[in-house]
């Protein structure tokens, strides 16, 4: 498969994932809000800080409140992690690839741009929980349609890897926001407003049905940590975003699973199988923000090595 070919489906897939999450995050303060208690004021900052782009935000929009945020996150053209920018740049590696994409992916694609472009341009604005659904229903739809209408070939799983990569990483971010930048306080510890963030943050990552359907009791800190962490069954942890990862990688390579051949394959490996024997009273016990911190990182590192693997062309020495 042509290089070209390969980096737009991967950053096809990666956009739409981005979309979804973005969405995601913004839903947090929405589901809090609702079951807030009165007289705490919502907090909007965090999701600037979790988005790494914090300097841009208040270098144009100079204040944080909830209209800035949400239009920053969501119709800011100028941002190239916005909902908007990002089904643009999916749209574009989706129109440069339309001889390999099914034209179902290409119509899901388009359709999903143009239902965002449409909001924007709304003057009073859009309901804005029935958006970010909706944002997060049209990603389903085109899984589900490159699932079903895509050959699972090598285009296949680099689009593979690109989701259950940006997935992973996500992950990691909004459960940091929760776990160091959105607790008041210490002493907020065990409360009810702890409590409903967790629960909200477990909605958000629609992972609460299936956390409840394991542990029935009390929602504890730690066990969603654990959950989004380490769970081996449910698709938006970490653990299983980097294993599938991991299996569309082998695909690609050709390289039996547990055999590392080059970079990509290394740093990976190494990260599933830290994953498969770390006990959550680790993470806990040396920071679960520093270890958070430590896995986007590795993370990244890991698309670097596939852009310098996979995509970057070098010219031949003639």
């Amino acid at each position: 498969m042509l290089s070209r070919v390969a980096n737009s489906i991967y950053w096809l897939n990666r956009y739409i994932e981005r979309a979804e999450n973005i969405a995601r995050f913004s839903d947090v303060n929405f589901n809090m809000s609702l079951d807030m208690p009165m007289g705490m004021v919502q907090q909007w900052e965090p999701l600037i800080m979790t988005s790494g782009d914090r300097t841009l935000f208040f270098k144009r929009y100079g204040k944080v409140t909830p209209e800035n945020v949400i239009h920053f996150l969501t119709f800011d053209e100028a941002y190239p992690n916005s909902i908007l920018s990002c089904l643009n740049s999916a749209r574009e590696n989706a129109r440069s690839v339309r001889e390999i994409i099914s034209s179902e992916m290409w119509e899901q694609v388009n359709n999903f741009y143009h239902f965002v472009k449409d909001a924007s341009k709304s003057d009073v604005g859009p309901n804005w929980p029935s958006f970010f659904t909706r944002v997060k229903l049209e990603s389903h739809l085109f899984v589900g349609i490159t699932n079903v209408t895509m050959t699972h070939n090598e285009g296949w799983h680099f689009g593979q890897l690109g989701r259950f990569l940006e997935r992973a990483e996500k992950t990691t971010r909004i459960l940091d926001v929760k776990y160091f930048i959105l607790l008041p306080s210490v002493r907020d510890i065990g409360s009810t407003l702890d409590e409903l963030q967790w629960a909200a943050l477990l909605r958000s990552t629609s992972a609460y049905e299936m956390y409840r359907k394991q542990d029935l009791q009390r929602i504890n800190p730690t066990a969603v940590a654990k959950f989004l962490l380490l769970d081996s069954s449910f698709p938006r942890s970490i653990r299983f975003c980097i294993h599938r990862a991991e299996r569309s990688l082998h695909h690609i390579t050709g390289t039996p699973k547990g055999t590392w051949c080059n970079p990509v394959e290394r740093n990976l490996g190494k990260l599933r199988s830290d994953l498969d024997y770390l006990m959550i009273d680790e993470v806990v016990g040396t920071g679960l923000h520093e270890f958070l911190d430590a896995l986007q990182s590795r993370i990244n590192n890991v698309d670097d090595c596939i852009f310098k693997m996979f995509f970057d062309l070098k010219p031949l020495d003639i």
